[in-house]
């Protein structure tokens, strides 16, 4: 009869899941034991915590009402004999009793029937009840005065700060102190009596007192606490919901309770009195109690009560003569709550892992019987170039390791070559492309040390560029030229020019055609590898020194090594093309702002210092290690981002024109028109000259003519000054000088010939707005003419919602010449219009730089060019935007501008401020938000100024600067 076969997966999963069943058991069986043993013991840990804690806090109340008592009794209201007296301590009184928050009164019986007692007010119906105290008290007094052996009763109402409300005669309060037990037994007593609970005669609550016998032995003092607070404590040791506790004395009465103050048992003429147990619904207290032997403190377990069982235990506590019984029961679920919540928890989890365990037993018994299957699954990952896993099939059956192991090797080789030629292409540097390109080699085929040569142009000359030997990486440039002709002896160009095989050189060799390597100990092959480029021209070529004897080279790995250098030729190709690209894209940056420092004497080496400056301080946000730019951090593409944008912060400068970047006086355009001006005035003396002369000539006073011609002539020459100060802008335009303009202004002189002859034709057509008077014509002797006003053309206009987001107030006119328009200017040279052109060049650097195709690494460079003229609190230019909506470079280049400007001294129209004056300065624009305060703080206390001061500024402007102000 044949055998029943069962297959090999289905052994593999009966394995597994008998182990997981055995372990499973064990492991539950185990941690059941373990729980129940712990929660045993958390049960008798907790409960014994819980009424430690209550008689602690019980013990910690009556200690304190017991310090007071003692307090009281050396106060010196045992002294006092009167009511007036005794009302001189209401202070130390009340400032006992808010001391102690659980006292209900503290009083002073004296031997002569005199009783004082304060309380702090509460808003208890069961005292308003009882003294119907006016709104607002906050203290009351009760006082006994026995005067002629009749007894005086007050009750006194105070405010909370002991201001009295209202004053009460009680002729009904009688109460001698002397026939109470806390007096007597103070008297009898050596120190403390405390008297067991009773209900209070005055308020009907039950509590305890306090009395010690005064110092002098005339009074006793006297501390009542409520079993209130009592009850305060008991609820704040509730630790399950339905746990009970009782504070019983030693006659079984109860005291109080978690569920709050107890309510006396009612007693036919009588007050009533303290319930039991027995009076109360505390089935398991009784219960406890009564199989508790007397003197027992140890945990009781009880079973079957309320339908459920219970831990129970008694806490004595020693009050004087007297003993009180603090007893607790708390439901056993309660309690184990948690416990039973984590072993139930422990149960599911077992349960699951058990269940997930079969599940994983039978995914792999039939992983482990189909080897072919995975081998099939992975020859379709390499089809898809899925190299992500290794592959790893284990097999009995020798041909399948064999292919296994076989199809593993391809797949490394494969997943390699595409890993290392991934990295190759991926390097965005061509110098460390070169360092990697020397470090994969090197760890592909174990070289003892690689070289990279560099090819020319002509490929002529081959320069070394890198070494790396062992793992140090050194620069080779500059070590080693070979020349490709005059060098044939060279084992590399031998290598390279007729394809020898490798060639075993000695260590004197190695040194002598090598000088860049360091000490070798041994001899090694060379192997030369040259790098092409897609059209055959030689780029370099990569040398490997290996050690055969230890690390053979196979005809397999040098397959893959010449594959892999080609792709490497590529990468390094690639490179080579971009950083002649950004070679060339960086000169034309250079030669544009070079060309905006020349075009003008005024702007000096500006747009050459601001990179600089800029990028020294981001070099210290880089730096900082905490604070806001703890976190900042620049890589090659952001540097590189920066860099461009500081070179060309002030690209748009080519557009605005040379004479209004230059314009030193208010008539300069392309010459300063106060030339014009002075040859009116001289026409007007002139004119003066001959009228004296004329008027001479027909007979007037020669004396009085001259003396005439002689103030005038002084009141021109006076003008003319006026005119010539202000056409230098030095000052401010007061309202006086302006007015005192437009008179100068109202003079006229007479012109006889056209003013239309000799000019251009754009200033004819603007002279022809208005027909030319007849000659000869009397003008003003300083004018606005309608010539004057160059309108502004459409490509002149900005649009309110222009794509750029430009919000700027465009000025009616392009350019306003008018004579006394331009003299009339409050501050500086610049009329408004001439003003928003100089302005204007930072709206054309953003338009100009947005044209730009810039890829995407660089596409933040006409935001951070852009913003150098931007203010923090938004009132900026062009875009008004805040700080928060600026970048934190742009915020930098803001910051260099303006300190570059303020120290730079290659400006013909002012001179460099010192250090100190350039900090003060951008200080006060830190104040008004003009730029960013925490930047402007890391700018002086990295070091910044003083860096950039040091190598661009002249040793006479740096000063020292203070600038703990600047910080604080």
């Amino acid at each position: 009869m044949p055998s029943r076969r069962i297959p090999f997966s289905v052994h593999i999963s009966y394995l597994f899941i008998g182990l997981l069943a055995v372990f499973a058991i064990i492991l539950n069986a185990f941690q059941f034991s373990e729980t129940s043993r712990l929660i045993t013991t958390e049960v008798g840990h907790r409960f014994e915590l819980i009424g430690e804690r209550a008689t602690e806090d019980i013990q910690h109340t009556f200690s304190g009402a017991a310090l007071s008592s003692a307090l009281l009794a050396k106060q010196r209201l045992m002294r006092a004999t009167s009511l007036a007296q005794r009302l001189e301590s209401l202070p130390w009184l009340a400032t006992a009793l808010q001391a102690q928050a659980n006292a209900n009164s503290m009083y002073m019986g004296y031997e002569t029937g005199d009783f004082f007692l304060l309380r702090p007010w509460h808003d208890d119906p069961q005292l308003q009840a009882l003294f119907n105290a006016p709104p607002g008290t906050g203290w009351m007094v009760q006082s006994i005065q026995v005067v002629d052996g009749q007894a005086l009763g007050e009750h006194l109402f105070f405010t909370t700060d002991l201001q009295l409300i209202e004053r009460r005669v009680k002729p009904d309060y009688h109460y001698d102190p002397r026939t109470r037990d806390w007096y007597t037994q103070a008297l009898a007593t050596d120190g403390l009596y405390v008297q067991p609970p009773y209900v209070f005669s005055s308020t009907g609550e039950v509590g305890s007192t306090f009395a010690t016998e005064t110092d002098n032995g005339l009074a006793v003092a006297g501390v009542d606490i409520t079993l209130r607070s009592v009850n305060h404590i008991l609820r704040k040791n509730v630790v399950t919901p339905s746990t009970r506790l009782v504070l019983l004395n030693d006659k079984g009465e109860v005291l109080s309770s978690e569920r709050g103050p107890v309510e006396m048992v009612p007693v036919e003429n009588a007050r009533g009195r303290l319930p039991t147990l027995n009076d109360l619904d505390l089935p398991i207290l009784r219960k406890l109690v009564s199989d508790t032997p007397p003197g027992t403190t140890a945990i009781m377990h009880i079973e079957d009560v309320e339908g459920d069982n219970w831990e129970g235990g008694a806490f004595p506590l020693k009050m004087a003569d007297s003993t009180l019984t603090l007893w607790i029961a708390a439901p056993h679920a309660e309690l184990l709550a948690s416990a039973y919540a984590s072993l139930k928890q422990s149960l599911y989890i077992v349960i699951a892992l058990f269940l997930l365990g079969i599940l994983a037993a039978l995914a792999l018994s039939r992983l482990a019987s189909r080897p072919l299957a995975a081998l099939t699954h992975e020859a379709g990952k390499i089809e898809r170039f899925d190299f992500e896993e290794p592959l790893d099939v284990e097999s009995q059956i020798a041909e399948v390791v064999d292919l296994a192991h076989a199809m593993g090797n391809m797949k490394s080789t494969i997943k390699r070559f595409l890993q290392l030629s991934t990295a190759l292409a991926s390097e965005s540097n061509f110098n460390s492309l070169l360092a990697r390109l020397l470090s994969e080699m090197q760890s592909v085929t174990n070289a003892d040390a690689s070289l990279i040569y560099l090819a020319d142009g002509d490929a002529r000359h081959l320069d070394l560029a890198r070494v790396r030997q062992g793992n140090n990486l050194l620069d080779g440039h500059g070590q080693q030229l070979l020349d490709t002709r005059a060098d044939s002896t060279h084992p590399l160009i031998q290598a390279l020019d007729e394809g020898v095989p490798p060639r075993e050189l000695t260590t004197h060799e190695l040194q002598s055609y090598f000088p860049a390597l360091t000490e070798v100990a041994h001899s090694l092959s060379l192997w030369v590898l040259p790098l092409h480029n897609r059209a055959g021209e030689l780029l370099g070529v990569l040398a490997l020194l290996v050690d055969q004897s230890r690390n053979p080279l196979s005809t397999e790995l040098m397959a893959f090594v010449r594959t892999l250098s080609t792709t490497a030729a590529v990468a390094l190709n690639t490179q080579r093309l971009i950083e002649e690209q950004k070679i060339l894209l960086e000169s034309f940056i250079q030669l544009i702002a070079g060309a905006i420092d020349a075009k003008s004497p005024y702007t000096g080496g500006h747009c050459q210092r601001v990179p600089e400056l800029t990028k020294m301080l981001a070099r210290a946000a880089c730096a900082e290690q905490q604070g806001p730019f703890a976190s900042f951090s620049l890589d090659d593409n952001q540097w590189e981002e920066l860099h461009i944008a500081a070179w060309l912060h002030d690209c748009g400068k080519v557009t605005t024109p040379e004479y209004v970047v230059d314009k030193a006086t208010k008539l300069e355009t392309l010459y300063d028109r106060i030339h014009e001006v002075r040859m009116r005035f001289e026409v007007l003396k002139r004119d003066a000259e001959i009228a004296c002369l004329k008027a001479i000539a027909a007979g007037g006073d020669a004396d009085a003519l001259h003396n005439a011609l002689r103030q005038q002539l002084h009141q021109l020459d006076d003008d003319f000054a006026f005119v010539a100060r202000c056409n230098e802008g030095g000052e401010f335009m007061a309202t006086e000088h302006v007015e005192r303009m437009r008179g100068i202004a109202s003079l006229s002189w007479q012109r006889t010939l056209s003013d239309r002859l000799g000019i251009s034709y754009e200033e004819r057509q603007r002279k022809e707005r208005n027909p030319e008077a007849a000659l000869p014509v009397s003008e003003a002797l300083l004018a606005d003419k309608p010539e004057h006003l160059f309108l502004r053309g459409p490509r002149d206009q900005l649009a309110e919602n222009n794509p750029w987001g430009f919000k700027v107030r465009v000025p009616e006119y392009l350019y306003n010449r008018g004579e006394l328009y331009n003299l009339c200017v409050a501050r500086g040279t610049l009329s408004e219009e001439e003003r928003y052109k100089i302005n204007e060049h930072i709206i054309q650097t953003i338009i100009m730089l947005e044209k730009l195709p810039f890829p995407r690494h660089l596409r933040r460079v006409p935001e951070i060019a852009g913003g150098h003229h931007e203010k923090m609190d938004g009132n900026g230019y062009p875009r008004r935007l805040t700080g928060e909506q600026m970048s934190l470079p742009a915020r930098m280049m803001a910051i260099a501008d303006i300190f570059e400007a303020l120290t730079a001294v290659d400006r013909p129209y002012k001179k460099g401020k010192t250090l100190s004056d350039a900090i003060r300065i951008m200080g006060l624009m830190q104040q008004e938000q003009h730029i960013d305060g925490e930047l402007f703080a890391l700018f002086l206390r990295s070091g910044v100024y003083l860096e950039y001061a040091a190598r661009y500024m002249p040793a006479a402007l740096i000063d020292e600067v203070d600038i703990r102000p600047y910080l604080a």
